[in-house]
């Protein structure tokens, strides 16, 4: 095989090694933002349970100094009616001891209503606060992985560029460019190899003349369709499809 086409080869290794090692990096901060939605998300979900918790004993408090305050009307009136003389007067009272009396019975049911709501809200609460307490747990922990993971291929990443800039100094100045533009507009595909009369990036027929240059290495042949470098070796089958 050609010096350079074998210089090349080990070239596109190292890029690979590159490109797979910054996608995983790429993906490290993706996963740190799920971990923190998923906290952030049981998070919110536990203050708006405490928050439905908290409205219902308002409601049931508040239900409560307003039975309170009718019983406190009930004594106002009672004492009025001892002091009256009039039976007109004492009715009246009487009537207003009575309303205050079914309004009590109506606040007493709505008191059970919401008591048998806060009983609920308060076990959702409960259970949302271990779910959170859960997801946080689970994020410090994941959060901890990406960073001892990022650390480690930000590691790795260093060292393989630090191979590629080698291995790219040991290409002919000449050759690089072409190889790196194939690169850019190619992806990691640049070399390929030459299989059934086919290029093995664009798999279009190629013609013979070709297929002999590449089988002969003499020089660098390029697809004429994708412009990717092409290679052979001896474990490659040339012979065209029928």
């Amino acid at each position: 095989m050609l010096a350079d086409l074998e210089k090349l080869l080990i070239l596109q290794d190292r890029d690979r090694r590159l490109i797979r090692l910054r996608a995983e990096v790429a993906d490290v901060e993706p996963q740190r933002r799920l971990a923190n939605a998923h906290r952030t998300a049981a998070d919110q979900e536990a203050d708006a349970a405490k928050q439905a918790s908290l409205r219902l004993e308002s409601e049931r408090k508040r239900l409560e100094l307003e039975v309170e305050s009718k019983k406190e009307q009930i004594s106002k009136y009672a004492a009025q009616q001892w002091q009256t003389r009039k039976n007109e007067d004492y009715k009246a009272l009487s009537h207003e001891i009575e309303t205050c009396k079914r309004a009590i019975r109506d606040l007493d049911d709505q008191q059970i209503a919401v008591m048998e709501q806060l009983e609920a809200a308060e076990k959702r609460s409960a259970a949302a606060l271990e779910a959170q307490r859960k997801a946080r747990d689970d994020a410090k922990k994941q959060l901890e992985q990406c960073d001892l993971a990022e650390a480690r291929l930000r590691k790795q990443l260093a060292d393989a560029e630090t191979a590629r800039a080698e291995a790219a100094a040991a290409v002919d100045p000449l050759v690089l460019p072409r190889y790196e533009r194939i690169l850019k507009n190619r992806g990691d595909k640049v070399l390929v190899g030459v299989e059934r009369g086919v290029c093995g990036g664009c798999h279009m027929k190629l013609v013979r003349q070709d297929i002999i240059n590449t089988q002969n290495s003499l020089e660098i042949i390029n697809c004429p369709n994708c412009g990717r470098m092409l290679f052979f070796t001896p474990d490659m089958d040339v012979r065209p499809h029928d």
